[in-house]
């Protein structure tokens, strides 16, 4: 039986880059967005868009019962740290309480397979740097406690329904799709790659650099960057877990870089200066987030393919060289062929 999956959020910035993939190989794919952070554009050609909203029970029921399907994708989400903060009700709200009527319509439904799109903003200020799956959790945001209200949700629905789940926290997902298809294109853009290479293509003013003074080699805070589809291959690793038992994986290339690493990469990359200035710590910022990715290494062996800064970024820039509007207006777009006989398939399994 063909593979089919829901993947909500999947016309966003990570979410598209599994579909892609899912598409790739043949599955059949139905994509659940409300388009407030998502584009119509980056669903591939020939995948099903329903637009709505993934905490909507009525849709949930409606789309859920053309089923049987194999596994949920659950990328829906409000992710702006400093904005849960200034508005935690809403934050709570919309995750927490929109992915515990997701859960529940899946339970209703009888699906076996879930996997979670969640955060390592889970651990707030880490006792230990890479932070393996073991690590004390602390979210340091609304958004944080919001994820870690689906993942102890999707505990018990495991425990008493048999819904199996995979939580896997991000570190920082950057990059662009190699293809040239899909990319990053956020209002307002809040990642620091696509910013400085905004500022070097002359797009924006001179970046902020926020603290120079943190306990790292050049004083400037330190993040595990993982291209956006190496994140994509992960899911997919994951995703044949979920015959055997639920998992937690920690996705990152468990090597950190510091602000000035992003723009000095930027700046060989494009050739070109980037402006700074430099202002005080933001609150609430740690001085290194690095994830140990050791367990999903060793479980499903997975690797990053795209794990060198330089790689990451040169895939950011020419996405945004190519595209200085984003998605614009632009019709789905026919991806590029792909070569995919050094691409993992989908491990064998049966529909829920």
């Amino acid at each position: 039986m063909q593979d089919r999956f829901l993947v909500t959020g999947g016309a966003g910035y990570v979410g598209s880059h599994l579909v892609a993939l899912l598409a790739e190989r043949g599955a059949k794919v139905v994509v659940l967005d409300n388009l407030r952070q998502g584009h119509r554009a980056a669903v591939p050609a020939g995948v099903r868009l329903i637009e709505g909203d993934a905490s909507n029970v009525e849709a949930l029921d409606a789309v859920l019962a053309e089923g049987p399907w194999t596994a949920v994708f659950h990328f829906a989400a409000l992710s702006l740290v400093g904005e849960s903060m200034r508005d935690p009700m809403r934050y709570l709200l919309e995750n927490a309480a929109g992915g515990m009527r997701l859960i529940d319509a899946c339970v209703r439904h009888n699906l076996k397979k879930f996997i979670l799109s969640s955060t390592a903003n889970l651990f707030g200020e880490p006792e230990r740097v890479p932070i393996d799956e073991a690590a004390r959790i602390d979210p340091s945001s609304p958004y944080g406690e919001s994820k870690l209200m689906i993942e102890r949700t999707l505990r018990w629905a495991d425990q008493v329904h048999g819904l199996r789940s995979a939580c896997l926290r991000y570190f920082n997902a950057a990059g662009a799709d190699p293809n040239g298809v899909l990319g990053e294109d956020h209002d307002p853009e809040t990642h620091l790659i696509p910013l400085v290479i905004d500022a070097a293509l002359g797009r924006s003013g001179a970046i902020t650099v926020f603290g120079t003074d943190y306990p790292t080699a050049d004083g400037t805070c330190v993040r595990d960057y993982v291209h956006v589809t190496d994140l994509g291959e992960a899911h997919l690793c994951a995703l044949g877990q979920l015959d055997r038992q639920s998992v937690t994986y920690n996705l990152g290339n468990g090597s950190g870089h510091s602000v000035r690493d992003v723009i000095a990469s930027v700046e060989r990359v494009l050739g070109r200066p980037v402006s700074l200035r430099f202002g005080e710590r933001r609150p609430g910022d740690p001085a290194a987030l690095v994830a140990s990715s050791a367990l999903i290494r060793a479980e499903t062996g997975w690797t990053p393919r795209y794990a060198a800064l330089d790689a990451i970024v040169a895939s950011a820039a020419a996405w945004r060289v190519a595209h200085p509007n984003g998605y614009g207006d632009r019709a789905p777009a026919e991806r590029a062929p792909t070569v995919l006989a050094d691409r993992p398939a989908l491990p064998d399994r049966t529909a829920a």
